[in-house]
């Protein structure tokens, strides 16, 4: 089986940025400069003929490369209690389109419809039951402003569950852009 998601890559000074809001959180579980992304889509455990088949229509995604900006903080919530922290990402015409192009690609190979609403964010930490309170950390980052990168591609990804976290592995790079690129595998040993 294969646990895979597509997502964006953020370029080295938006990681860099990023990185330095990390801290500040008693007991959080602070994501590492390679885990950093925006989840376009997360597919879940596939077997290999259908991440195969997945692969090769992610390929077909045709879309114009776009600016994104990340400004500000925020959280998700569980049963009334925070289990993540994240940066946001503003609105982009560009990524809507380009998500939704990666959302019809998955359900065109027969994977479900992704109900969960998109909110386009990096996540920065997750939190436990244990962790402190997260007020003061988005008091001191709600006004995080990331300067504005040019996506030019996004990258299947595969994600290894492990004791010490997920280590997220890419797979293929796809760029946007003109329509005769093609995708790029990525070598195994990773950015």
């Amino acid at each position: 089986m294969h646990r895979l998601f597509a997502a964006i890559p953020p370029p080295d000074p938006v990681l860099d940025a990023l990185i330095d809001t990390t801290d500040g959180i008693d007991g959080a579980r602070w994501q590492g400069e390679d885990q950093l992304h925006l989840t376009l889509r997360f597919i879940g455990e596939v077997e290999r003929p259908l991440a195969n088949e997945l692969a090769e229509a992610l390929a077909e995604v045709q879309a114009p490369s776009f600016n994104l900006q990340v400004a500000g903080t925020g959280h998700f919530e569980r049963k009334g209690r925070p289990h993540s922290v994240w940066a946001r990402v503003l609105p982009s015409a560009g990524l809507d389109l380009l998500h939704g192009r990666v959302e019809r690609a998955c359900q065109a190979i027969g994977l479900p419809r992704e109900t969960r609403k998109f909110v386009p964010h990096v996540t920065l930490a997750r939190l436990s039951g244990g962790a402190g309170l997260i007020a003061p950390w988005l008091a001191d980052t709600g006004t995080l402003q990331v300067p504005e990168w040019r996506v030019e591609g996004f990258t299947l990804y595969e994600s290894h569950l492990g004791k010490a976290g997920a280590l997220y592995q890419p797979v293929v790079d796809y760029p946007l852009g003109e329509s005769d690129t093609a995708a790029v595998p990525v070598s195994r040993t990773g950015r």
